[in-house]
């Protein structure tokens, strides 16, 4: 018996106890401003984690009302159908938040369609965000299609949909780039030392790929060249965003400093790159760091005339 026939018929049962089910065979579920009135006997039939709040009477149920965390109103209200219809709505927009709730409240087929829905509408814009919620919520088909896709379309990682999950996901994003592809048998036989030169020689470059390799045979992305700077001060001074973002995404420090005592946002505000300086602020570069002469990244932004950059740094 398939999964969802098995929910089809329990769902049935549950229909039929509703019939004189008596004041307490409601609940009231409750996300922020958002309130839904639904049947005990629907919710515990579809989602094991209702039957085991109900069947171990938890205070709030108790009552009468059960407080969803983590969950918006309209997909608190689209979760709640799905109990009702066992039918998956098909609305991209949401498909992300409803694949996590479907996955807090163990409602495996949704899961399953939103998985499916995540993966039809693949873009590079959203990539990031795909590949991090397949990851965070264990979703195998989902997690190989989104490092496919950044694999045939690199320019993911110069998106702000990278750089944001660079920020609030950093580890699911290093769990990402370590599937983007196994090292070449030569990165993995060379020496730390030289690892550390490569990776500095590459984030000049700007040669993600490369930089992407060594980070995944292990180079030390706070190995430092002979003036103290690390591949972070190099991708930051060529205005290469992806590596910068790459670099963040691996634990680079934003705020490293080098014989000169600049840092990389220092760099990028010297020559202007503005999606560079953006991806470092967002990594919590510190805007406030003086270099051994006493200048600001602002001070800097400022001598050079680079206004966008000075906007950012003048930003509350």
């Amino acid at each position: 018996m398939s999964a969802v026939t098995e929910v089809q018929n329990t769902t049935t049962e549950a229909l039929a106890a509703l019939v004189d089910g008596g004041d307490g065979a409601l609940v009231t579920l409750v996300a922020g401003e958002t309130r839904v009135a639904a049947h005990r006997a629907v919710l515990a039939a579809a989602s094991p984690v209702f039957a085991a709040m109900f069947a171990h009477d938890m205070l709030e149920a108790s009552c009468g009302q059960v407080s969803i965390d983590d969950v918006e109103g309209p997909v608190l209200r689209l979760l709640v159908a799905y109990t009702y219809t066992l039918q998956a709505p098909q609305l991209p927009d949401t498909a992300a938040q409803l694949l996590s709730a479907a996955d807090k409240y163990g409602l495996s087929a949704l899961k399953a369609a939103c998985e499916r829905q995540l993966i039809s509408q693949l873009a590079v814009e959203t990539a990031a965000a795909t590949a991090v919620t397949a990851v965070r919520h264990s979703c195998p088909d989902a997690t190989r299609a989104a490092v496919a896709f950044i694999k045939d379309h690199l320019q993911v990682m110069a998106t702000r949909g990278w750089a944001d999950a660079v920020l609030e996901y950093p580890q699911e994003v290093i769990e990402v780039s370590s599937m983007l592809g196994e090292p070449p048998a030569e990165a993995r036989n060379l020496s730390d030392e030289e690892r550390g030169r490569r990776l500095r020689e590459a984030a000049k470059e700007g040669a993600v790929e490369e930089v992407r390799a060594l980070l995944a045979a292990g180079a030390d992305v706070g190995a430092r060249g002979g003036a103290g700077g690390t591949a972070l001060h190099w991708a930051a001074w060529r205005g290469h965003a992806a590596v910068v973002r790459l670099l963040l995404s691996a634990a680079s420090d934003p705020n490293a400093r080098n014989q000169g005592g600049l840092t990389p946002l220092h760099l990028a505000a010297r020559w202007g790159h503005a999606e560079a300086a953006a991806a470092l602020l967002q990594a919590g570069a510190d805007r406030g760091v003086r270099t051994n002469s006493g200048n600001t990244p602002l001070d800097i932004a400022r001598r050079y005339n680079h206004q966008e950059i000075v906007r950012m740094l003048t930003q509350s």
